[in-house]
This record gives C-alpha cells, structure tokens and sequence, in this order.
C-alpha cells in the first residue's frame, strides 16, 4: 500500500536508492545509451538487439543488489537482494555494493554466466534423450496462457506449468522495480513492450486484494473469485491443446487450504484429473523469505490427464471414507520420509485431490436453496478432511506412538507449535486447525482461552505467564478444565518462583503422578522447537519446560536440539527470539514491526 511506503519516505522509484547508488545507476544508463549506438552501427541488428537486451538485464541485476532495501547476510558475508522476499520489504540499514569497482564487472559475470548456460542448453550439450548431434527445434513466444489460439487442439503432449501462488506473490508490482530500469535501457530496443507507464496488474492471475479497494464486496472474496476464473480459462485451454494422450505437470506449494481450494476447483473445473502427486524439497532453510519457520519448504509437483466424463453423479458421503484411508496412508508414508510440519500437511493435499478429480464433480447432501439442486463439493471440504488425519498422526508422534485423549484446546496448541514452528503465523493457518479440533478460533482459542492473539492477518500465541488468569491459569486451583493451563500454570510458577514453589503446586493438585500430565509435558518437550541461542533455548517455553524435565520428569525423552540457522534479526521476523514474542505489543508498534 502506498501509504505504508510514504512511512518510510518512499513515494517514487528514485526514493529507493541513496544519493550514490541512483548516481551510479543512472550513470550506467547514460553510457548504455551511447554503447547502443556502436553496438547497431557495428553489429547485425538481431545480435546487436540480442546483446543490448543482455547489458539490459545487467542494469536491472545491480539495481537488484544495490537500493535502500538491499542488506548485509552476516550468515553467508554477502550483500542480500532487494527482493530478498517476495515483495518491497523495507530495511532500518542497508548494506552497500561499490557500484564502479565491483558491482558491474559482477553483474556482467552473472548475467554471462547464465548466457554460458542457456547456449549449452540450446545446442544440447544437456540432453540426455536424444542424439546431440540433431538440433531440437525451439520455438518461444509471449502471451497469455488464457489464450493460446496459435495452438492447434489436441496437439501438445506435455504442458508443464508453475503457475501463480495465489496471493503469495504480486509478481507485476514486485516487477516495476525492474519495469521502470529496463524501460530506460531496452525501451527503445522493444518499445511494443514499454508502451505502459508500468507494468499491466488487471490481467494478472493472482488473488490481489489492493485491485478491489473501495468496492461494497469483501475485498477477499473478490480477489478469489477473479483468480479463480483467471485460473480456470487457463486450464482450459490447456486442456483443449493437450493431446488425449498427453501429461499436464502442475507445480504449487502454499500453506493455505483457501489457496489450493481455489487451484483446486479451477483445475477440476477444466475437466483435468490428477493421477500422481510428488512433493519435491525446493526452498532454501537459510532462505529470508523462509524464515518464518511456518513456510513451506516443499513444492507439490501434480500430474494430471484430462479426466473421462461420468454421466452418475457421485456423492461426498460415498468417497469420504476413501478419502481418510488415502490422506491416512499418505501422511505415514511421506513423514516416514521425513517431511515435517506444514509440508507434511501440504503432502496429503495432492492425493486427496486425486481421489475427488477421479469423480468429479462430487454432491453434497445440501441443497442451493435459489436452484433447489445439491451443491457442489469446495475440495476444501476434503483438504480438511485430510488435515484432521495428519493431526491425529502427528499427535502420536509427539506422544512416542501412545494415545492419550487431551482436549481440544491442549491438542491445538501442540498442533501449533508441531506443524508451524513459530510464535506467529497466519490467522488462516490458526482457523483451520481449530476446525480440524471441531474449535472455533475468535471464540475458543483466542477470546475464551485466551491461547493467542490476533495480530492483522496472523496470530500469535501467547506465553504461559501472558494467561494468567483467575480460574484458567491460576495457582489457587485445585483442578483445571483444560490440561494446557494445568502445564501453564506449573510453568508460570516455576518462572516465577522456583522449583520448590512448582513442586508443592503439582504434589497438591496430584499432577506429579498423572499419566496424562507426564505425556503432556512430554508432547510439549517435542513439539516447541529447542532451538539454542547462548546459554538457553531462543523459546522461554522450552527453558521452563528443560527446568521442569530435570528436576520432576527426568526419565521423559528429549528430542535432539536445534542448529541456529539464522542471524538474530531473521530470528526475530520467525517469531523465535529470545526476547519472546510481541503478544503486548500496542496497534502501532505492530505496524511498525511489519
């Protein structure tokens, strides 16, 4: 939004670069303008185009590196990208490239550097198929895939697509920060291209909220819907280029229910079945826009055939079974491989959506009261379905294999801590694991129980001596309706008055000997990450939690420590500092830490 840029004094483009670096940027300009002249009077034009369009490039690769928003990486000793994450991400500091004697001689070597690799590629050196001797013709255009009329029905046998993450990425606003480079450097190389001030957002398949401010509608609901219907006239005329006998490969990762609902529908919608899914480890762990420890790590690679039409219609009730026994046994098999946290849950989306595009489109047993006819199944409905099998898994696993029957509310904030790894992740996330424990999260989990906060669009969860409270986390009971305030009572006592004062509140209230209490301390120990800064753990949940280990439950497992991957502010950003979380933080602090 532009009034959180003007917050920081960034109105225009020229705003995001000191003094020196715009002076070394445009001076970069101005000598490629006069390089063009000699490279059209002494060149071909194609090769003459071909190599202004790389020194183009050059410019947009150091603008990349050298702006306000660039930073210092003390984990790996480099100069970290402005786009560091996927979107303008503002720095207090900002680390400085030397732009004469290092920036560019380096910006050529990398753009050269991909030129060695895409030549090779091209006069296949890399293919592993066919004879290397033959050229493999290639032929590459720019469009829309909403409309591929150059394409003869049935006539493609692989079409493989990484498309658009819903609203993970605004790829065209993150792009005029290039946009505004390369139209000074190429602009009059391919002025067809740089005919707009910036670059074209309507057309965009991606769930964009910002286009839809001002409507009466939720902005939410009507960026879905436009995505979906992008998304949807793309599968289509991918399904209508396809031979019968041909393969789609769709790649997708998001750890939104919501956002593969809506990939989901738009592909089945199409008219495509998905016969395979295969998730793939493909983000970096030391990644910045990783480090809210939540994110996925994993891409879901989806194979897909155009579907058989099915004149019965088939019933939700009918497959539901089915769909828990598939979710079930994908879940073991694909943590058995050591896939964790939310890419586990992400794991089983793609087999259970197999099961509902082999019968699409399923019914439910409501009716549309307007039309009178059953409605149609959201696979949402299914990904939940999944969601609960996963949860059930991974409980048992934080409990060594037993089962033991906590509530709800005890279960969600394992389940947090188990699959998110942070202090804070997207209300989304929180919404749907509450569903998934049969919880509503505004009512239960963060009015009621007080276990979290809301925070804009994200939760945070709150610390042990954050809930205290009379007759939830309170010393003076002698029973409690939640085990959870049981376990955060005894630490709140701990932390605050030591060992002796812990030890007399568990021997009063019996839990010292409980079975179920000892296996909640237990399933604690595994799921709060103990991830060490210095002396203790970064989390003060899981100092307490070690404390109480030692000194009452010694004979507990402990699960093996955590490296320390990042540097202290990207420990900040994934919610896991030493100075806790922000739960107190006032609305304007808030906004300032975002």
């Amino acid at each position: 939004p532009a009034d959180r840029s003007e917050n920081y004094g960034i109105v225009s483009w020229n705003d995001t670069f000191s003094p020196r670096q715009i002076l070394s940027l445009c001076t970069y300009v101005e000598e490629l303008t006069e390089t063009k002249k000699r490279l059209f009077a002494e060149l071909p034009e194609e090769r003459a185009r071909a190599v202004a369009t790389y020194l183009g490039i050059m410019a947009d690769k150091s603008a990349d590196y050298s702006s306000l928003l660039t930073k210092w990486d003390s984990t790996r000793n480099k100069i970290t990208n402005t786009f560091d994450r996927h979107d303008f991400s503002f720095k207090w500091s900002h680390g400085e490239f030397d732009a004469a004697a290092n920036l560019f001689p380096w910006g050529l070597d990398q753009v050269a550097d991909a030129y060695s690799g895409l030549a090779s590629l091209a006069q296949g050196e890399a293919n592993l198929f066919e004879d290397a001797s033959k050229p493999l013709p290639v032929s590459i255009s720019k469009g829309s895939s909403a409309d591929l009329r150059g394409v003869s029905s049935g006539s493609v046998e692989l079409i493989c697509i990484d498309p658009p993450y819903y609203d993970n990425v605004m790829y065209a606003e993150c792009s005029d920060f290039f946009y505004v480079w390369m139209k000074r450097t190429l602009g009059d190389v391919f002025p067809d291209w740089f005919r707009d001030e910036l670059t074209n957002k309507d057309d965009e398949a991606v769930a964009n909220q910002a286009r839809f401010t001002g409507l009466t509608r939720g902005k939410k609901d009507l960026a879905r819907a436009d995505y979906e219907r992008k998304m949807v006239q793309c599968f289509r005329e991918l399904h209508r280029v396809l031979r019968d006998d041909g393969v789609l490969t769709v790649m997708f990762t998001h750890k939104q229910v919501e956002a593969w609902d809506t990939l989901a529908t738009s592909l089945l919608s199409a008219g495509f079945e998905i016969r395979s899914s295969w998730p793939v480890h493909t983000e970096s762990e030391h990644s910045l826009h990783q480090a809210r420890k939540n994110a996925a790590q994993s891409t879901i690679l989806l194979t897909c055939r155009k579907r058989e039409v099915s004149s019965e219609p088939v019933w939700w009730d009918d497959i539901k079974g089915e769909v828990r026994r598939t979710a079930r046994k994908k879940a073991e098999e694909f943590q058995k491989q050591g896939i964790t946290g939310v890419d586990l849950y992400i794991s089983t989306f793609g087999p259970t959506l197999s099961i509902l595009s082999r019968h699409w489109p399923v019914l439910t047993s409501e009716y549309d009261e307007h039309s009178g006819k059953p409605r149609p199944l959201r696979p949402e409905t299914a990904l939940d379905l999944a969601r609960e099998e996963v949860v059930s898994l991974r409980k048992r696993g934080l409990l060594l294999g037993r089962t033991v029957q906590f509530d709800p509310e005890t279960d969600w904030y394992l389940m947090a801590w188990d699959a998110l790894k942070a202090v804070e992740f997207p209300a989304d996330e929180a919404r749907k694991l509450a569903l998934a424990l049969g919880l509503d999260l505004d009512r239960e989990i963060i009015s009621a129980r007080g276990l979290a906060k809301k925070k804009a669009s994200s939760v945070v969860l709150a610390e042990p001596w954050q809930r205290r409270r009379r007759g939830m986390v309170d010393p003076d009971l002698e029973a409690f309706d939640s085990m959870l305030d049981a376990a955060h009572t005894a630490m709140l006592l701990y932390r605050e008055e030591g060992a002796p004062s812990c030890l007399a509140f568990l021997n009063r209230t019996g839990l010292l000997g409980d079975g179920s209490f000892r296996q909640l301390v237990q399933a604690m120990i595994n799921a709060i990450p103990r991830t060490r800064s210095g002396k203790g753990f970064v989390r003060p949940e899981a100092d307490i939690l070690e404390a109480m280990r030692l000194a009452f439950f010694d004979d507990l497992e402990v699960p093996p420590e955590e490296a320390l991957p990042v540097d202290g502010e990207q420990l900040s950003m994934a919610g896991l500092h030493e100075g806790g979380s922000d739960y107190e933080e006032d609305e304007e602090a808030e906004d300032e830490q975002d």
